[in-house]
């Protein structure tokens, strides 16, 4: 080829992919794609020189291009290069534990413990940096960020990674910002900047959403991206619904599958999860989650979301179509849905839970 021709191949090439894939192809970190991760944990890391650790990037299909996720290993009794942004991230530790410490240029440092199960969000473009406080085992977190959405706007590595701009709004340097003190609301929201446990935490009723279905919603240092858990018995699952795109669902605890589906002239799809399998279901797909195991399911998610700026896409997901809503009521499901859940209980020698108690 001529080197005309070559400039012109790799312009295509350059545009086709646009400047967050460029960015992240030349982080030079493997890129996981796909429809889902069976297991955070064992996800393959390689060294990350701008990180100072090792990692990879997890690419799934129902991103929608606007949020990306990452995770990241701590070497033993290490730490990680010293990092800012102008995009938001979403922080849990699935490894590990140690400590992270914030602050803004010329501010005093803040310090806050962590361990697995933490949930934090270091506040956009503040300086921050993770130390692992195990001598002997590495420490891993996944992260959820808008760092898509960032380079693809501004089209500026400087811009998005050096930017000198404080969001004063957002942190100002105030103290005890981390210590897991918040702000609770109506609808089962609790406004803070740290979660010590998501394992542990207390949750609220949610029935809309499902027999027994319970719930908390987080904001997290004044993001766009809004963090939840819920839960449910066993034996049970939750209503099918839908919204947009960008969903990172995250298995805490329990086994099952989960059904995702565009419409009812089409198959289902169905992945099979436990405890750190992650999916994200594609824009305004239908997903149904289904528990088969012995313990209580629960799981994280973020999605995009904000109570002060309604900003949301997930719509009225507790209220049936019916209604103008995005889910899907029990009586109002296609049959196949229960016949497939007995078939998976079965597996196991186990049963739905009886039908009078909570699928009405």
């Amino acid at each position: 080829m001529t080197d005309l021709e070559v400039h012109w191949r790799d312009k295509w090439i350059e545009e086709k992919r646009g400047p967050y894939e460029i960015w992240q192809e030349n982080e030079g970190v493997p890129i996981k794609r796909g429809f889902h991760v069976d297991d955070l944990l064992t996800v393959p890391v390689e060294p990350w020189k701008r990180m100072g650790g090792k990692g990879s990037f997890i690419q799934l299909d129902g991103t929608g291009g606007g949020c990306d996720c990452y995770v990241c290993e701590i070497p033993p009794g290490g730490a990680l290069k010293p990092q800012k942004h102008v995009f938001e991230e979403t922080v849990l530790v699935i490894q590990g534990r140690g400590a992270t410490t914030i602050w803004q240029d010329g501010g005093k440092k803040q310090t806050f413990e962590w361990q697995e199960g933490s949930l934090f969000a270091p506040p956009i473009n503040t300086w921050y940096q993770h130390f692992n406080g195990q001598g002997k085992e590495p420490a891993r977190y996944v992260s959820i960020t808008t760092a898509p959405l960032s380079f693809n706007l501004y089209r500026n590595t400087d811009f998005v990674l050096n930017n000198p701009f404080k969001f004063s709004d957002r942190f100002a340097g105030e103290e005890g910002a981390f210590t897991g003190k918040g702000k609770a609301y109506a609808d089962r929201v609790w406004e803070t900047n740290f979660v010590p446990n998501v394992f542990s935490y207390a949750l609220q009723s949610w029935k809309e959403r499902g027999y027994a279905s319970t719930n908390i919603m987080f904001e997290l240092a004044g993001n766009t991206m809004k963090p939840h858990i819920s839960e449910f018995p066993v034996g049970t699952y939750k209503k099918g619904h839908r919204h947009g795109p960008g969903a990172h669902v995250i298995i805490l605890n329990g086994t099952g599958y989960s059904l995702l589906w565009p419409d009812e002239d089409k198959p289902r799809t169905k992945v099979d999860w436990k405890k750190y399998s992650m999916f994200v279901p594609p824009d305004f797909w239908f997903h149904q989650h289904f528990n088969v195991g012995k313990d209580p399911a629960r799981y994280f998610a973020v999605t995009w979301g904000h109570m002060k700026v309604n900003f949301s896409v997930i719509g009225r997901a507790d209220a049936s179509i019916e209604e103008g809503g995005n889910q899907i009521e029990y009586p109002n499901e296609s049959p196949e849905i229960m016949k497939i859940f007995k078939s998976e209980l079965a597996k196991s020698s186990m049963k739905p839970k009886p039908l009078g108690e909570w699928r009405k």
